[in-house]
Formats: structure tokens, sequence, C-alpha cells
């Protein structure tokens, strides 16, 4: 397989590996991350450019790969004219910002830390953009959310930049669960989740019942990550973020990915009166809404953010009315926007870096100091409001066309292309702002900074988005006349209509409409201090966070009230109300249940060594009930339950489970010994009857409860699934021990999935207790001091010797899981109690000496071996995480199998080993940190023996 079979995926994937490389290479030299970002972006467009000449043939490339064909997810490409037009704008708007970027961040900023935030956000919307699989597109939208919220919250010392990071990914999480929901009923509706089929299939979907609500959850998943009403709020406080940030955001990323939605959606999804009214009404109020705010914000971001905010309701609006035109309008703005906006952002941060503000109130007359950025200022802000001769003014024209072809005879129809030209007026009167309140209106009153021209590299990219703003609006089909045309190509999936880029096109409605919005602004701003005054006294109030604010309160609040209702600070009570609830659920179960409560099925016969084990079970059970105020006590009597349990499961035939059982066992111990070490070493005694009476009362009910459903379920027949597994286990999977087969072959995702969440755990334990001290008692119960001889020599010396043994017990157990008992989760657990012993009896200096690997590294490590298994096998043209087998012969040895579900085993290995001793290598070092102090000094009474982790 070549790499250009598959530099689709590379092109994604490349900014989320290259982030690692990024955050890595800042430890040499703070710049050396932003040209390694710079280098990775540059890959990803070299990996991309040997594809971008199908598009224009009329071809798109898909890759795909099998995921999971069970339920219809496919690690799947697509590469059309749509597609290539925002991975151009992804990457090429990505490279100049990141040269921008390495100008405007100062010193005291992680400059490692920001790039790889930026490519795992660049990553995330090319995977959004390139996606063929929806389910695949959503987990990438999702990433957008997260990778954005860290780039919003990049000065996390400022209260603004957490809250609007806060409020950003609040606002987008909820639509991409809506999303969620609206993908999940199209699969379903289409049978299958591949775009290819899901576009095909317009007309299946819009007759379908089903289609508004399908309709409703996909535009949630648009307007809120497009900033369109009622959600547009949340943009303006986004500005929080550095400017580099910024102008990413709202020229060529996460705003526009769900435009992009709409766009690609639009062959399948419009055409009906919801989606015109849904999308165009949004669009409508939008446009309004971005247009007039702007105008009143003296803030130079706050302008653009809802100037952007505007120019999202225009694509919008377009795309609302339906038409294939007005689609070829949306895309020809799209291009437009993003090269005028980010010129924008890129020149609103110039002019903050070099004078330290942003206030048009204070920025007065900067021409004479900074010329060659206000020339570049004043193209850009033309070209948004739609001057000749730049590319702004031919969208806007096109704009206008569609809006005066949507009026039909009725008088209220004619109302839109009215409300168009007044939200063109406000956009002429803000642009004209923007280049007047800055840099001519007299002079600079009380600046940080003495203004002066930024550096020469931080202006190319600026310069680069303004030459392509004049070449677009003098020569556009020398310019943007071919991408347009595939990527339009790309979003109908049909033959373009017919349209024309020309300059001219004669004394019109669109050119009088555009005629009128240039005059009209140029008065709106004229008269701009009465309305402003006006706009103070009426309107400057109302901000939709306020409701925003409210909602959230009122949700905190109602969530306050429920945990404190349930949550009394007592595990008790709060175990009560789960038991309650799960009992409630089985009585209603019972009382629905026609049939005879006992099957017909005869039952196994009673022996004498299962009444035994079963009088031992429940002898110890109540032991730890009657001995429970002495916490070590019954701990040991609830290890005997533990115990027979691993018996019960050698009876039944599951050495596997009856290991795993042991080895969690002795782990466990030594875990809650740790904990207990913390707690007091003896319980206080229940004094209320009625507690004791109700706790009785519930206990006795649950167990005649699961008693008689147990006896229920087993003595019907049913029909077991385990006769497929074994069946399959050595054809299929190529093992005899058909619970490891399951593991590492039939059920490998959960798996993965599994220790994927043990990597977090181990790593958040890790975490939580770095650096924690905790109060501990420092003599027993008796008033014994605890001995300071926490290492003795009789177990340091037996523990060394067992050490060696313990290791190759579990590579044993390692290495023959996959056709006898054992296996990766078993074997691991072994070796981290072998390595947890020489913590415990050497202390974790000297043990950390000698244990050359990082536990952390060994959790890395592990995840990367067992996700490179699956990918491995998807390389080949297998799903994900398929297995195969051989057969080798040796000639001392003999002939044996190899898997290689063993690559992935070794992964689980190694995660359960990093997991298990980093955690309770962490809480040894809690115990040692708390107790440093107490420990060293001699014991002023007899002495009681015990062991810690912690170091002598």
């Amino acid at each position: 397989m070549t790499l250009l079979s598959l530099n689709l995926p590379i092109v994604v994937l490349l900014p989320f590996i290259g982030a690692i490389f990024v955050a890595w290479s800042a430890r040499f030299h703070r710049v050396a991350s932003a040209w390694t970002a710079a280098l990775v972006t540059a890959l990803s467009l070299a990996f991309l450019a040997p594809s971008m000449a199908l598009p224009f043939t009329g071809e798109t490339l898909i890759q795909s790969w099998q995921w999971m064909p069970s339920i219809g997810l496919e690690f799947a490409f697509r590469l059309d004219g749509l597609a290539l037009l925002f991975a151009l704008l992804i990457l090429i708007i990505g490279l100049l910002v990141i040269i921008y970027a390495r100008y405007y961040l100062s010193e005291k900023d992680s400059m490692g830390r920001f790039f790889a935030y930026l490519l795992m956000f660049m990553g995330s919307m090319l995977g959004i953009v390139l996606s063929e699989n929806l389910l695949q597109l959503v987990v990438f939208w999702e990433l957008t959310s997260l990778t954005s919220f860290l780039l919003i919250s990049y000065w996390q010392h400022r209260k603004e930049a957490r809250q609007g990071a806060r409020m950003a990914l609040t606002i987008t999480g909820a639509g991409g669960l809506a999303l969620l929901g609206g993908v999940l009923m199209l699969g379903n509706i289409v049978g299958s989740y591949n775009l290819t089929d899901v576009l095909a299939a317009g007309d299946l979907i819009r007759a379908h019942e089903l289609y508004v609500p399908i309709l409703v959850l996909i535009l949630l998943g648009v307007f809120t990550k497009s900033a369109q009403f009622p959600f547009h709020f949340w943009l303006p406080h986004a500005m929080a973020a550095p400017t580099p940030v910024s102008a990413y955001l709202h020229s060529a990323t996460m705003v526009k990915a769900g435009i992009f939605l709409l766009a690609r959606f639009f062959p399948a999804l419009s055409g009906t009166a919801e989606w015109t009214f849904l999308v165009g009404g949004a669009g409508l109020i939008t446009l309004l809404i971005g247009a007039y705010t702007a105008l009143f914000k003296h803030d130079l971001k706050g302008l653009l953010a809802y100037s952007t905010i505007s120019h999202l309701g225009l694509i919008t609006l377009l795309f609302g009315f339906g038409t294939q035109l007005a689609a070829v309008a949306a895309i020809f703005h799209i291009i437009n926007h993003a090269t005028f906006k980010a010129s924008l952002f890129m020149v609103a941060g110039i002019i903050d870096h070099e004078t330290g503000t942003r206030d048009m109130r204070k920025l007065n007359g900067l021409l004479k100091y900074m010329p060659h950025t206000a020339a570049l200022a004043m193209i850009a802000a033309a070209a948004m409001a739609g001057v000749p001769l730049l590319n702004g003014f031919l969208s806007k024209e096109m704009f206008f066309e569609q809006a005066v072809s949507s009026a039909n005879a009725s008088v209220l129809a004619w109302g839109v292309p009215v409300l168009v030209t007044l939200a063109a007026v406000f956009s002429v009167a803000y642009s004209l702002r923007f280049i007047h309140d800055v840099f001519f209106n007299g002079e600079p009153i009380d600046l940080p900074k003495t203004p002066h021209e930024p550096p020469r590299f931080m202006k190319i990219p600026v310069d680069l988005l303004v030459i392509v703003c004049l070449a677009v609006g003098i020569v556009p089909m020398f310019t943007v006349a071919p991408i347009l045309a595939v990527a339009v190509a790309g979003t109908l999936q049909s033959t373009p209509p017919e349209y024309s880029l020309a300059i001219w096109h004669g004394f019109n409605v669109p050119l009088t409409m555009s005629a009128v919005a240039l005059a009209l602004g140029v008065v709106v701003y004229l008269l701009r201090k009465p309305l402003f005054a006006w706009h103070e006294r009426t309107l400057a109030h109302w901000d939709a966070r306020i409701i925003y604010n409210a909602l959230m309160n009122a949700l905190m609040f109602m969530a306050h009230k429920v945990t404190r209702g349930f949550d009394k600070g007592s595990l008790q009570f709060a175990s009560v109300w789960v038991i309650l609830t799960a009992l409630a659920a089985g009585f209603i179960g019972f009382a629905s249940f026609d049939a005879p409560l006992l099957g017909t099925r005869e039952f196994l016969p009673i022996e004498g060594v299962t009444v035994l084990a079963v009088l031992a079970l429940v002898v110890a059970s109540v032991l730890t009930l009657v001995w429970h105020q002495q916490r070590l006590v019954s701990l040991i009597t609830l290890g005997v339950v533990g115990l027979v349990i691993s018996l019960g499961f050698v009876k039944f035939s599951a050495p596997d489970l009856a290991l795993t059982q042991l080895s969690v066992e002795v782990v466990t111990i030594i875990l809650l010994l740790l904990a207990l070490y913390f707690l007091p070493q003896s319980t206080p005694s229940e004094t209320s009857r009625f507690r004791l009476g109700r706790d009785a009362l519930i206990a006795l009910a649950s167990g005649v409860s699961a008693s008689l459903l147990t006896l229920a379920v087993l003595s019907r027949d049913f029909a077991p699934i385990s006769e497929f597994f074994i069946q399959n286990s050595v054809p299929g999977g190529g093992g005899t021990n058909v619970v490891n087969v399951i593991l590492v072959d039939f059920r490998g995702t959960d798996t993965l999935g599994e220790i994927a969440v043990l990597a977090l755990a181990g790593l958040g334990i890790y975490a939580l207790l770095q650096g924690m001290k905790l109060p501990a008692p420092t003599h027993n119960t008796q008033g014994i001091a605890w001995n300071t001889d926490h290492h003795p020599a009789i177990m340091k010396t037996l523990t060394r010797l067992l050490l060696p043994l313990m290791i190759l017990v579990a590579v044993f157990i390692f290495l023959r899981g996959h056709n006898l008992p054992g296996g990766g989760f078993i074997a691991g657990l072994i070796a981290a109690v072998a390595l947890i012993v020489q913590y415990l009896a050497n202390g974790i200096a000297w043990t950390n000496e000698r244990l050359k690997v990082g536990m952390q590294t060994a959790i890395g490590v592990g995840l990367l071996i067992a996700t490179a298994t699956g990918l491995v096998a998807m390389s080949l043209g297998y799903p994900f995480l398929t297995s195969t087998f051989s057969h080798v012969h040796w000639p001392v040895v003999g002939e044996f199998e190899v898997a290689s579900a063993i690559a992935f085993d070794l992964g689980v290995f190694l995660v359960v080993v990093g997991s298990t001793v980093l955690s309770l290598v962490q809480l040894g070092k809690l115990s040692h940190h708390s107790h440093s102090a107490v420990l060293n000094k001699p014991a002023a009474q007899p002495t009681h023996s015990s062991t810690h982790l912690g170091e002598s």
C-alpha cells in the first residue's frame, strides 16, 4: 500500500502527531515550536497535493477501511470539490496564522502549548471536512469543541478567557449531542452512515416521517457551531482568545464547520418548506443582529466578531433560499469572507500588539504611524463592505441577486431584499468606522505604547490575504473560478448551474441595492453620534448572555438541590437510594411478569464441597458485618468472600476468571490497606435502632430479590451465545482459550476502550495525589506508635529472591494465555504485584533507582501498541483489530503458533502494569509525605510492627 493510497488519513492525523513534536521542540527554543508547527502544516499540504487534481476532473476520492462494520462505522475519508476547498482554507490560512502568531505571542506565552493546541484544532477541522463516514465526522466535530476550548482559554489567568471558553464548550458541545442524534436517525433511514449513500438518498430522507426531527437536530449542531441565532452570543465572548486564534476560528475554521455541514447536507436535506423556514429564518435574523450590533462595539475584535456573525448569517440565508445559484453564492462568499476576515483580525492583532489597546475611542490617527498596516486594513475593510473591484463586492452582488429572486408576487416576500439591503447598510457603516476611527479622526488618546509598524514577517500573511482580495475582485475568472466550480459541484453533487463572475452586469436591481447600501452606509456613519446615544438608552443593555447565565444558574441550582437531597454526606444514605431504586425497578418487573416465577429446568445436584464453600461465603459475609467496626479485621474476612468466589469460578470451568479474581483480590487488598492508613482504624458504632432496623430490612429485601431473580433466570432454558465463540475461537481467532480470544479479537474494541479508561484512571490518580498531604494517625488503637523500621531485612531479602520468580510466572501466564488460562490482564496484575512487593519491602527510592522505565511510559507504550495492532489490520484491508495467526516450525523448539493478538495482549499487559503500579505507588508516596516527620522520630513507647510503601 503506497502513501498516496492513504494520504487523506495522513493529512488529518499528521497535525495530531505533529502536536506532540511541537510541544517537545519548545524545550529547545520557544520559537522552534512555531517553525515545527509550520513544517507540519506544510507537510499536510504536501500529502494533500497529489490528490488535488482529482476533483477538477470530476472524480471523488474515497479512502476507506473497515472499523466496526456491524454498526456501520468505517475509517473513511472523502475528497471532492467541497472538501478540497475547506481543506485548502484550513491549511493555507492555518499556515499564515502560525507565521503571524510566532511574532504576536510574547516571551511570557508558552509557544509550545499554543501551537500544540492549534495543530490539534487544525486536525479536528480537517477530520470534519474530509470525513466520508458520518459517525467519524461527529467524533471530529466534538474534537473541535474540545480543542477550541483549549485555544480560547489559552490565557488561563484571565477570567474572561475561562468564562468564554466554558460558554463556547457548553453551547457547541450541546449542539454536538443534537447532531449525533440527527446523524444516528439519518443513518438508520438510509441504511448507511457513509456520505455517498446519504447524499444519494435525498428523496428518501425528505419523504420520511422523521425528516423534520432529523433536520432540527442537525440544524441545532449547525447553528450552535456557526453562532446562528439564538446561539450567536457565545462567539463575541470567544474574543478573549489570542488574536491569532480569533483570526483562525472566525475565517476558515470552527464557525465555518457549521456552514460546511449546511453545504454538505444541502443535496439531502434542502428543497422543503421546513428547510427554507428554519435555515433562511435563522440566517436572516443573524445577519441583521450581527450587522447592527457590530456598529456599536468599541473594541476592534468585538466589531469584527459581530461582523463575522452577520456574514455567517448571510451565508446561512443563502443556503436557506434552497436554490442551486444561492448555493453558488454561498460557497463564493465563504471563500471571500475567509480572506478578508482573516486579514482584518490580523490587522486588529497588529494594532493591539503595537499600541497596547483595541479601544477605537483611543485609536485615532494611526495612518501616519502605521501606513502599511493602514493600507492593508483599508483594502480588507472595503472588501468586507462590498466595495467594487474587491472580492466581497462580487459575492455580495450574487447575494442581492438571490434575495431579489426569492421575492415572488407576495408583498411580504419583498421584505427580504429590503432587510438584506438594510444589513448591507450597517456593514458599510461598521467597515467605515473600522477605517476612519482607527486611522483618521484626529490623534491617538492615551495609548499604552507608542504606535509603530510591526515586524515585516508579521505583515506578510496579511499582505498575501489582501492581495487575494484584490486579485479575486479584479480578475475572478483567473483566480477563484476553478476552485469555485469544483466546490459547487461537490456541494450540489451534480453539474453546477450557469453563473457569471463578471465584474460588470450592467445596471440592474442588485447594483442598485449595492449603491443604496454604500450611500446609506456613509450616512449612517455620519449620524453615528445620535445613533450611539439612542442605542445606549434603549438597546445596549440587551444581551443574550443574561438569558444564558440565568438558565445556567437555574440548572446549577436545580442540580445542587437534587444532589443535596440525595447526598447528605453519608455513604449509607446514598446507598439506600440506589438500592431502593433497584428494588423498585425489580418489583415493577416481577409485577408485570405473567408466567410462573420458577421455570421447569432441572437444577444441578448439591455437593458437599459446594455446601462448605457456600457456608464459608455466608460466614465470611456475616463476620464482615459483625466486625465491620474493626476495619482491618473486616477487610480480611471480606477477602475470604473473594477467595470463595474464585473457587466458584474454578468449579464452573472458568479458570481465567478465577485467576483474574485472585489477582484483583491481592491488588485490592494492598490498595485498601494503603487507603485505611488515612482513615480511622474503627468505624463508629450505630446507635439508632431505626437505622439498624431500616438497613436490616433493606438488606433482607435485596437478598431475597436477588435470589428470586437468580432462580427465575436459572430455572429456565436459554440460548447462550457461547456456542458461537466456542465454534469460532480456533478457526477465527487461532486460540483454544475462548475467553482470551473474545478479549483480544471478537470484542477487542471493548478491551481497547477498557484499557484506555484504566490508563486515564491511573494517570488521574497520579495527578490528584501529586504533592498532596493528608493527616493520618501516628499510633494504633492501643496508643502504640508506628514502628520506624518499616523495611525489615527478612522481607527485603525474600522479596528480592521472589521477584524473578514472579516475573517468570507473569511471562508464563502471558505467553500461554491464547490457548490456556492466562493472558495480558492476569499477567499484568501478577507483574504489578511483583513490583508493588518490591516497593513495600525496599522502599520507593530503592525500587525507582533500579526500575528504569517510568509507569507513565509503560501506559503510553501499551496504548500505542494496542491501537497500532488495530491500525495494522486496517492498513491491510481488514476491520479494525482483526487478528491473524500462523504456525512456525523451529528446529529445536518444534512447531508453535504465532498470533498477532499477542501484540494487542502486550499492550493490555503494559497498561495494567503501569496503571496499577502508578496508582499504588502514588498512594504510598502520599503515605510517606504525610508522615515523614513522624516516622523519623524515635519511638517513645514499645513499637508495633508496620510496613509502608514509604521511603526509609
